[in-house]
C-alpha cells in the first residue's frame, strides 16, 4: 500500500479468525487485493485518487489497514503471507487452498497471481480496476503481460498455472502477452460453491459422506484384503491409478467410492472426456484437490481396442478408471496402477444385496430371487427400486416376485432393444410337439441352466474348470419348433428371451460387428436373460482360406465370436437350418446340440389338433389324411390353420373341410410344390 499504516504494537494478524476454509479464503484473497490496491495507487496520481476512482476498494483497504497496523508498506505483503503460513500450520481442518498450494508446490507469488485472476469471479467490480490499469476498454480480465510486468508473478509461474489447469485463456490465438486469463468456472466453483458440481455437465461430485465405506461392501475376501491395503499406497504415491474391471451395474464405481471415502475424499465422476487430450482434463487435477475427491472415469474400449489414459492430469493426483471385461488401456500411469476385478456376486452375496435393497423382503423370497437372477450388485439395487415402485403403484406393501420380473423385463428392453428384440415366452411345455429324444434334451437344458453355478463350483478343480455359461445349438429344418422351443424354455426358466437382430449387429465397417456382438453378450450376462441367435449360421459359418482382405476380416469376426462364446457367462441358444455350414469349432463350444426333426404322422396329427380353432367342423378322416399324406412342418401347419380360420371369418367363423383343404393347398403353392391331397383347386 502507498500510505504507511498506523503504528501500533504488532500482533498476530489473524488470531481472531476461526480456523475454517472460509476464513482462509478471505485472508488469501485480501493478500491478493493488497497487490491490486498498490498497483491502482501507482496507476493514479495518489492513493486518495485511487480510492476515489474505485470507492469499493475502501472497505478492503480498511480491513487490510486494521490487520497490518504498524507494518510498513514495503514489508506488508511479506508479513501477510508469513502470518498466513503460521495460521495454516495451526489449523487442523482441511483447507482447500492450502492443499492446492502444497500439492502443486505454488509459492506465495504464484498463489497471489492466481487469486488476483480470480478476484473478478468473487467481486465483479475488480473488472473495472483491471480495465483501467490495462488501459484497454472492455478488457476486464487481467492479461498475462499485465500480471508479469506489474510484478504479480514471473512468466514461468503464469505458464505453469496454465499447464496445471488452474487458469485458462479466453483468446489463445492472440499474442502471449495479450492472453486474457480467467480461472475455469468449475475450478472456482469447487473452491467457493462445491455443491454446484453435483449436477455439472461434464463432472459430478459426490462428497465422502454420501459414499459407502469399505466395511459396508459385500465382496470376496481377496478383493477386500486388496482394498484395505490400497489407501496407504495411494497416500504414499506408490499407486497412481486404480483400474476396476467387471460387468456394468456391479458396483465398480461403488468400490472406487468406498476407496475414496477411506482416503477422506469424495468422488469426482468425469463424463464426456473420451479423448485423452481433451483440455478439460487439466481442470480435473485442481478440482480433485480442492473438493477433495478421487477422479473416476468410465472407459469402454471395444474388443481389440486400447484407450490411452490422459497425460494432462498431474501425477500428484491419483485416478480411478472403470472398465469392462474387454479392451485395454495405455499410458504412463499403468506403471503404478492397481487392477481390481469385480466379478458377479455369488448366491450368498446376492442374498445379502437383496436383503439390503428390500429390507422388508422375507428371507425365503430373497433366497428365491438370488437363485433366479444371477446379476450384479448394482443391478439388484435397480431391480429392487423398480419393483418397489410397481408395488407402490398397485398400493401393495409387499413386493412380489412378479414385480421383480416386470422390473427385469423393463431393464432388459432398456439395455437390449437397440440390438435385440424381446420375445414373448410360450405358455409351457404343452405348447411344444417334438420327438421324445428332443424333449429329453430340452429338459436337460433347463436342468443345466438351473444348476449352472453349482456345476461350475463342482468342476472348479477339474482341468479347464467349470463355467456358468450355457450354450445350446438347435439344428433342424425350418418350421420344426426351434424358436418355439426357446420360448418354452424361457417360460420354464422364468427368464426373458431376447432375439438378436442380425441386421443391427452386422456392420460393414471393420471391427464394428465385433463391438456390437460384445455389447449384446455383455448386456445378456448383466441382465441374466436368454439370448436367442436365430439363423446363427449367418455368423457361425466355416472359416475360409484367405484369398483377399474380405476373407481375412470375415475370419477375424469368426475367431472373435469363438473366443467370446468360450467366455460367455450367460445362457445362449443358437438356431440354424443349415447345421452343416456351421464351423466345427463352434459346435465343440456348445454344451448341448439339440436336433429338431420334421414331425412324423402322429406328431402332425397332434399339431393339427392343437392349431385348429375350437369352432372347427372337420372330420377325423380328413385330419388323418392331412397327417399321413401332407408332410408339413409345425410352422407350415400353423400357417395353414391360421389361413383356414381367416377364410372362415366370412362364414360365421367356423372352419370347414373346404377351408382347411384350400389353406393346405395354398401352403404347398408357397413352396412351389404339388399338394398330395385328393382333388384339385386352390384358394
Amino acid at each position: 500500500m502507498t500510505e504507511p499504516l498506523p503504528a501500533s504494537t504488532p500482533t498476530a494478524l489473524f488470531a481472531d479468525l476461526p480456523p475454517t476454509p472460509e476464513s482462509h479464503f478471505r485472508i488469501a484473497c485480501l493478500g491478493a487485493v493488497l497487490g491490486v490496491i498498490e498497483e491502482a495507487a501507482d496507476g493514479c496520481t495518489s492513493f486518495e485518487q485511487a480510492m476515489e476512482r474505485f470507492p469499493f476498494l475502501v472497505g478492503y483497504n480498511n480491513e487490510l489497514a486494521h490487520r497490518l497496523a504498524g507494518c510498513a508498506s514495503d514489508v506488508a505483503a511479506a508479513r501477510w503471507w508469513a502470518e498466513l503460513d503460521a495460521w495454516e500450520t495451526a489449523c487442523a481442518e482441511y483447507l482447500p487452498l492450502r492443499a492446492l498450494r502444497k500439492t502443486f508446490r505454488l509459492d506465495p507469488a504464484a498463489l497471489t497471481a492466481w487469486l488476483t485472476i480470480g478476484l473478478a469471479e468473487e467481486d465483479a467490480r475488480f473488472g473495472a480496476v483491471f480495465e483501467a490499469l490495462q488501459g484497454t476498454p472492455g478488457l476486464r480480465r487481467p492479461t498475462l503481460g499485465f500480471l508479469r510486468h506489474a510484478g504479480f508473478a514471473e512468466l514461468g509461474q503464469l505458464l505453469r498455472l496454465l499447464e496445471l489447469g488452474l487458469v485458462q485463456t479466453l483468446n489463445p490465438d492472440a499474442p502471449r502477452a495479450d492472453w486474457q486469463l480467467q480461472i475455469p468456472a468449475a475450478v472456482w466453483d469447487a473452491l467457493r460453491h462445491p455443491e454446484s458440481l453435483s449436477s455439472a455437465a461434464w463432472c459430478q461430485h459426490r462428497p465422502a459422506g454420501e459414499l459407502l465405506g469399505l466395511d459396508a461392501l459385500t465382496l470376496d475376501a481377496e478383493l477386500t484384503t486388496t482394498l484395505a491395503r490400497l489407501p496407504a499406497l495411494l497416500t504414499a504415491g506408490t499407486v497412481k491409478a486404480v483400474l476396476v474391471r467387471g460387468p456394468r451395474h456391479n458396483g465398480r464405481r461403488t468400490v472406487l467410492g468406498a476407496l475414496a471415502r477411506s482416503l477422506g475424499r469424495g468422488v469426482l465422476e468425469v463424463r464426456g472426456l473420451d479423448r485423452a487430450d481433451d483440455e478439460r482434463w487439466r481442470q480435473v487435477g485442481p478440482l480433485a484437490v480442492l473438493l477433495p475427491a478421487l477422479p473416476v472415469v468410465t472407459l469402454e474400449p471395444g474388443p481389440g481396442e486400447t484407450v490411452a489414459l490422459t497425460e494432462l492430469l498431474p501425477p500428484e493426483v491419483p485416478l480411478g478408471v472403470v472398465l469392462g471385461r474387454v479392451g485395454g488401456v495405455s499410458g504412463r500411469r499403468l506403471e503404478h496402477a492397481a487392477v481390481l476385478d469385480v466379478s458377479l456376486p455369488d448366491d450368498a452375496a446376492r442374498r445379502a444385496h437383496w436383503a439390503r435393497s428390500l429390507p422388508q423382503l422375507p428371507a425365503e423370497r430373497g433366497a428365491e430371487l438370488a437363485g433366479r437372477f444371477r446379476v450384479g450388485a448394482g443391478q439388484i439395487h435397480r431391480l429392487a427400486t423398480l419393483a418397489r415402485t410397481r408395488a407402490d403403484l398397485a398400493d401393495r406393501a409387499e413386493v412380489l416376485t412378479r414385480d421383480v420380473l416386470d422390473a427385469a423385463r423393463s431393464l432388459g428392453r432398456e439395455s437390449l432393444d437397440t440390438l435385440a428384440q424381446w420375445v414373448a415366452p410360450a405358455r409351457g411345455w404343452d405348447d411344444l410337439c417334438v420327438g421324445e429324444r428332443t424333449l429329453r434334451e430340452l429338459r436337460h437344458f433347463t436342468s443345466r441352466c438351473r444348476h449352472r453355478e453349482g456345476l461350475a463350483a463342482a468342476l472348479a478343480g477339474a482341468p479347464g474348470g467349470g463355467s456358468v455359461g450355457v450354450r445350446a445349438l438347435f439344428t433342424g429344418p425350418s418350421g420344426t419348433g426351434k424358436t418355439l422351443a426357446a420360448r418354452v424354455l424361457a417360460a420354464a426358466l422364468e427368464k426373458d428371451l431376447f432375439r438378436v437382430d442380425l441386421s443391427a449387429v452386422v456392420n460393414k465397417y471393420i471391427g464394428e460387428t465385433e463391438k456390437n456382438l460384445n455389447r449384446i453378450f455383455e448386456r445378456a450376462e448383466e441382465l441374466d436373460v436368454l439370448l436367442l441367435l436365430d439363423e446363427g449360421d449367418a455368423l457361425l459359418t466355416r472359416r475360409t482360406e484367405v484369398s483377399n482382405a474380405n476373407d481375412r476380416y470375415a475370419n477375424l469376426e469368426t475367431n472373435f465370436l469363438l473366443q467370446r462364446l468360450e467366455s460367455f457367462q450367460g445362457i445362449l441358444i443358437v438356431t440354424t437350418n443349415a447345421g452343416e455350414r456351421i464351423d466345427a469349432a463352434f459346435q465343440r463350444r456348445m454344451d448341448l446340440v439339440v436336433e429338431f426333426h420334421a414331425p412324423g404322422v402322429a406328431e402332425r396329427r397332434e399339431l393339427w389338433q392343437r392349431h385348429l380353432p375350437m369352432r372347427c367342423h372337420v372330420d377325423e378322416q380328413l385330419l388323418s389324411e392331412l397327417a399321413s399324406r401332407c408332410e408339413l412342418t409345425g410352422g407350415q401347419i400353423r400357417n395353414a390353420a391360421q389361413h383356414a380360420a381367416l377364410l372362415a371369418l366370412d362364414n360365421g367363423g367356423v372352419v370347414s373341410a373346404a377351408y382347411l383343404e384350400a389353406a393346405v393347398r395354398r401352403e404347398y403353392l408357397k413352396g412351389g410344390a404339388s399338394c398330395p391331397l385328393r382333388g384339385s383347386g386352390d384358394s
